[in-house]
């Protein structure tokens, strides 16, 4: 809670209205090449429990935060700032370990969550689409089944991910 308080008191003073934190992927590759230090822990409690703890204190003092790589990027050992990562996960250990801090961030009051360029063939099957660009990830389980209302933002575009496949 302090951390985030921190964050958004000194984000705020130099006027800042959003953070790009927490990393709320859990830690499980340790080959991950992208999250691994950026990431709170390997364990979807712990993980749950600070980020919610720092999405609190951050936006109880006037600053966003935004609960990132949705639907999660910690099983991955690719880096998807130079190419699409498959997350290769069944539907129910994403359930279990990647979406679970996404519920509680939401319980939490999150505004705004971060979508990866992430191929999950659970959660969509059409070849190759990242998660960023599939309704079935972002509207059917994000808003839908999830029911997260706030402000929905996608990792960086010129990211390999997106631009390997995409103009």
């Amino acid at each position: 809670f302090k951390m985030g308080q921190v964050t958004a008191i000194e984000g705020r003073a130099l006027g800042i209205h959003m953070t790009y934190a927490p990393v709320i992927d859990v830690n499980i590759n340790p080959d991950n090449p992208i999250i691994n230090t950026r990431a709170i822990g390997e364990d979807p409690e712990q993980v749950s429990r600070l980020a919610a703890a720092f999405i609190k204190g951050c936006q109880a003092n006037g600053m966003i935060a935004t609960a990132k790589h949705f639907p999660g990027h910690g099983d991955t050992d690719q880096d998807s700032h130079s190419l699409l990562p498959t997350i290769s996960a069944d539907r129910e250990r994403l359930d279990r370990v990647e979406l679970h801090p996404y519920r509680k961030a939401i319980e939490a009051g999150v505004k705004a969550v971060m979508v990866a360029h992430l191929y999950v063939p659970a959660l969509d099957p059409t070849p190759n689409l990242p998660a960023s660009l599939s309704p079935a990830i972002l509207t059917d389980l994000l808003r839908k089944k999830l029911g997260f209302q706030g402000l929905v933002v996608t990792d960086a575009m010129e990211m390999g991910g997106i631009t390997n496949s995409y103009s």
